[in-house]
């Protein structure tokens, strides 16, 4: 039987921070069961979209035309089973390094709002993770209803955002950072599991 083929997208600056902390535990607990592929945006050559329409013009779902990293990012969220974006919470929404990523979305999609619609993230299961300085509310709420819009413009299949409120520092996370790593990987192993 095959395995899931599971991609994390780690949108932080900061390599060794707490979302980072938060997706190492997920990805270790789901390891003997999937194959896993990180993605470190900070480490990547990834631009904004630039607007130009280049990958609507073929009329069906594609790719992008950046001479960057992007298109190679792009390729391995369409090649995956299911793809977890983690990005810490800066001024209410993704950070710059994921900003960007989703924004390249745009390729994946053509003939949005149209009897031609077709999109390459159909009924592909993705997750949010995120984690922030403060409080969910008032704070986090935006960028899970950003997340929701990105999931019904692809026609993916959301199985969770979690947000992980009042982090400072990775060490000071506690068990907090494992139960919220569990947490994701026990929505997505009964996601995986045969529908009888």
């Amino acid at each position: 039987k095959a395995t899931m083929n599971v991609l994390t997208i780690l949108g932080s600056p900061r390599l060794k921070g707490n979302t980072a902390r938060v997706l190492e535990s997920f990805e270790g607990l789901i390891a003997a069961q999937f194959a896993v592929t990180r993605v470190d945006l900070a480490r990547r050559n990834l631009n904004g979209c630039l607007g130009c329409h280049a990958c609507q013009a073929a009329g069906q779902p594609g790719g992008c035309d950046q001479p960057d990293d992007g298109p190679e990012v792009l390729e391995q969220i369409a090649a995956a089973d299911a793809v977890v974006y983690a990005t810490p919470l800066y001024a209410w929404g993704f950070s710059a390094q994921m900003k960007a990523l989703i924004d390249r979305h745009y390729c994946f999609v053509t003939g949005y709002g149209t009897d031609r619609f077709a999109s390459r993230l159909e009924g592909k299961p993705i997750a949010l993770l995120v984690t922030c300085g403060g409080p969910i509310a008032g704070n986090a709420d935006l960028i899970r209803e950003m997340f929701a819009r990105l999931a019904a413009y692809g026609q993916s299949r959301a199985f969770g955002t979690y947000i992980l409120p009042h982090c400072t520092e990775p060490e000071a996370m506690g068990n907090a950072a494992d139960e919220l790593a569990r947490r994701i990987k026990t929505d997505l192993t009964d996601l995986a599991l045969p529908q009888s």
